[in-house]
């Protein structure tokens, strides 16, 4: 599990988050969603030790990340930045061997079981076949399944993504977020992502992270459905949010 305590981030006196507490369980993947620029970005800086709050702690399962050592925080929260990685004469599978890291002796040397788990990531994410390629070679959208694919090799408690459906189309957007899913509830993970997809993250994740500055709200889908806070935050002149969600809830037999 991991937990926000009394949190507050931003820049500044630019304050994007103020005193917000919220409880992620294992075994659930978690919608993080809001607005451009409210500041989803930082929130998951912060929630995987790259950043540090204003106020407040965050820990996974009863420990404060800020006590924990680089290899230990390595070892237990991984993020998939929106950074394009484009090095040439890297391969895929070298990128993936990257997740391994926190794992190895002081050399790096992997043991069989590390490239055992470096072929299975590759595997889930359905790039087996690109191993052998160079990641100056490749799509954004694919780039993005081996940055996941990193993620997943570190094998950590909490895995955390910064929209990372933003290069693919609505095909494999679909079958990414079945594929975090499907992580989080049969790997007993806590995966946690940010997302411009409300009709795909509604449908299924099982807790939806509300950002509507400068508060935070956590919700089991069905129950944000019910509120009103998610036509609140995405109100938009000339289309009915609230209509669509409604239309929405009975669709999937949530409302």
């Amino acid at each position: 599990m991991i937990a926000l305590d009394d949190i507050t981030i931003g820049y500044g006196r630019d304050i994007l988050l103020r005193g917000a507490s919220c409880r992620i369980e294992a075994g659930k993947a978690t919608a993080l969603l809001g607005r451009n620029g409210a500041g989803k970005s930082t929130l998951l800086r912060v929630m995987s030790g790259m950043a540090k709050p204003i106020a407040g702690t965050v820990s996974v399962g009863g420990r404060d990340i800020a006590a924990m050592r680089p290899r230990e925080l390595s070892r237990t929260v991984s993020l998939v930045t929106t950074e394009r990685v484009r090095m040439p004469n890297l391969y895929c599978r070298d990128v993936v061997a990257l997740g391994r890291a926190p794992y190895t002796n002081w050399v790096g040397r992997m043991s069989d079981r590390d490239y055992e788990i470096v072929e299975q990531s590759l595997a889930l994410v359905g790039m087996s076949a690109y191993a052998r390629r160079t990641m100056d070679t490749m799509s954004d959208g694919e780039c993005q399944r081996i940055m996941i694919a990193r993620a997943l090799a570190q094998d950590t408690q909490v895995i955390m993504l910064d929209e990372p459906t933003s290069f693919l189309d609505l095909p494999n957007r679909y079958e990414l977020v079945s594929l975090l899913a499907t992580t989080a509830r049969e790997r007993g993970k806590c995966v946690l992502f940010s997302t411009h997809e409300l009709d795909i993250a509604l449908m299924l994740c099982d807790t939806v992270m509300l950002f509507d500055n400068p508060s935070l709200l956590c919700l089991p889908t069905s129950e944000m459905l019910a509120c009103d806070r998610l036509a609140q935050v995405f109100d938009t002149r000339g289309f009915d949010m609230r209509g669509y969600l409604r239309s929405f809830a009975a669709r999937q037999g949530r409302g």
